[in-house]
């Protein structure tokens, strides 16, 4: 399984821009072939700063997605709301601790 977690920082006065394309977007990548798990969420010390946190059954399942065309369209929206260089790391789960 692979963690994904993608930093999105945008200007403040897209963030309602922003948080409208997630609502209209949010259930449809959820259900993607591949996507076991899906959170966002907004920093609590800056408001411009939201997090991706997704888990995915392997690499080639995120790679489809970020192939697909609701990867492509729903970044097509997103990309000219940032007001810092979006940052992505995949990651190996090692432990879940109860």
């Amino acid at each position: 399984m692979i963690v994904r977690i993608v930093k999105l920082t945008f200007r403040v006065e897209e963030v309602e821009t922003f948080k409208q394309i997630l609502e209209d977007s949010k259930e449809h990548i959820r259900a993607f072939p591949g996507v076991l798990h899906l959170q966002m969420l907004q920093s609590a010390d800056n408001p411009c700063i939201f997090f991706t946190y997704s888990h995915w059954e392997n690499d080639a399942a995120l790679e489809n997605y970020r192939h697909s065309e609701l990867f492509k369209s729903t970044w097509a929206k997103t990309k000219p709301l940032f007001a810092e260089k979006p940052e992505a790391w995949s990651n190996n789960q090692l432990h879940i601790l109860p």
